[in-house]
């Protein structure tokens, strides 16, 4: 009971705006005419808005469960093999996915494997341990109600940039003015926890 009514709580306040920013911002970033890979999708409802941003945009997912209502068509995976080719799509996102993974650089590296123009990303970054106890508390309060599994694996900025120099993705893009939350959430919830990057696969 008292998860639920976080649940509601957290969707009244903060979901919906977090669909507006994420779909404005990660849709700016994607090229018009991609054929885009949405990895962890979900229902795939936030992939499917965030390419309905371009024109021509063909999205599909990938995730390691399939539910009983989606948005756009999924494919089951094993959680660390993209089952592509090299260079089967334009672009791979991943929206708020990889700090739920063990290791983050295993599918950073198949994404650069698979994408062809560019690999996109939101996630969050820890540079201290004020900043992992508050994307805990936010990781548990949007996530623990719908059972998802939380390893609370963040990472400050250097790993991020190390994991995507190893992946061979140049970075174009670093943007952690992400206004996922309205004053005064935004000054305890923001503080540049979150970022999103367009990176690009270097043989590209």
């Amino acid at each position: 009971m008292f998860k639920q009514s976080i649940g509601q709580a957290h969707e009244k306040l903060v979901f919906n705006r977090r669909v507006r920013v994420l779909v404005e911002q990660i849709g700016a970033l994607l090229p018009p005419g991609s054929d885009m890979l949405d990895v962890g999708t979900g229902d795939g409802q936030i992939a499917k808005m965030i390419g309905a941003r371009q024109d021509g945009t063909k999205v599909q997912g990938i995730d390691i469960m399939k539910r009983e209502t989606i948005h756009i068509p999924v494919t089951l995976f094993d959680g660390t093999t993209i089952p592509m080719e090299n260079n089967a799509v334009d672009v791979v996102t991943f929206v708020d996915v990889l700090h739920h993974t063990d290791d983050p650089q295993i599918l950073i590296s198949e994404a650069a494997r698979v994408a062809r123009k560019a690999v996109i990303i939101k996630d969050h970054l820890s540079e201290t341990k004020l900043d992992h106890m508050t994307l805990r508390a936010m990781d548990w309060v949007g996530n623990a109600p719908h059972g998802v599994v939380l390893p609370y694996n963040y990472a400050p900025r250097r790993n991020w940039d190390g994991w995507f120099d190893k992946a061979d993705l140049a970075t174009d893009e670093f943007i952690t003015d992400v206004p996922l939350y309205p004053a005064p959430l935004s000054w305890v919830f923001g503080r540049k926890l979150h970022f999103i990057a367009r990176l690009t696969p270097t043989a590209a």
